[in-house]
């Protein structure tokens, strides 16, 4: 990223999510009825660490669609096994290094984020990101694949928390149901001296032009399902003692008057 770029204005400041109209209900309950507004986690002026990117589309719609500009995206592959795993991702990533505060590293391990450079030890981030993280088809036998999925999000868990700001969260996104419930995300939370302060349901279609990228790459014809149709939760995950997040949250949520009933503030 050359000094002499020039920052694009994102798109969108005025409003950073689409609008989702209610739907119609035959009964009496619909004159109270409000539709599900999407729980964005994420503010302008935050700055954030994106974990495991897969081909950076998520990262690309913070920046156009949400207006967050101060961005630290990486992912495992090397750029080369990137492309080849997703060669979308070229268009992404091009559009990223176009922003003079956004700034791409390959290779970095988020259970070892110590070794992620300068850039990552540096830390401070307001959310520091991991959507969907999985070891891969190491093996068929699901006790296995859930004791190495639970080692990951124990391994990014200490290796997150030394670079969060002092009111700032991780945030985890995971699909809904078997195997990944297997995963307990509380109690690993709690194990590495942290807590789930809510949770809320991930909506895919908050975050416009992002597409779920499996982990294996992309499957020729396109797969049999989609990652973003699938029912997925969001975990803020912070500090036990940390209540600048909630607190933040909640006076976000009643400025936007935003009236989910869908979040979930259980530990």
């Amino acid at each position: 990223m050359g000094k002499s770029k020039k920052q694009k204005a994102p798109k969108n400041h005025s409003r950073p999510y689409p609008s989702h109209k209610p739907t119609t209900q035959s009964n009496s309950a619909s004159s109270t009825s409000h539709p599900t507004t999407p729980t964005i986690p994420f503010d302008p002026s935050h700055r954030i660490l994106l974990l495991g990117e897969g081909d950076f589309s998520f990262a690309r719609s913070l920046l156009e669609q949400h207006a967050c500009t101060s961005l630290l995206a990486t992912c495992l592959d090397t750029r080369s096994e990137l492309v080849e795993k997703y060669p979308q991702a070229a268009a992404h990533i091009s559009a990223l290094e176009e922003e003079e505060n956004v700034k791409i590293l390959y290779s970095v391990d988020a259970t070892r984020l110590q070794k992620g450079g300068k850039a990552v030890r540096k830390g401070g981030f307001d959310r520091v990101v991991f959507n969907f993280p999985h070891v891969g088809g190491l093996t068929k036998d699901v006790n296995r694949q859930v004791r190495y999925n639970q080692e990951l999000l124990v391994g990014f868990f200490r290796s997150a928390t030394p670079l969060l700001a002092p009111s700032g969260s991780i945030l985890l996104t995971l699909f809904e149901g078997e195997p990944y419930e297997l995963w307990n995300v509380r109690d690993l939370a709690r194990h590495t001296g942290l807590k789930v302060g809510r949770s809320f349901k991930f909506q895919a279609d908050a975050y416009p032009g992002y597409e779920h990228a499996r982990t294996i790459g992309n499957i020729k014809g396109g797969g049999g399902w989609k990652g973003e149709n699938r029912a997925a939760r969001t975990y803020i995950i912070e500090l036990k003692d940390g209540e600048g997040v909630q607190r933040e949250m909640a006076e976000r949520k009643r400025d936007e008057g935003d009236k989910d009933t869908d979040d979930d503030d259980d530990d």
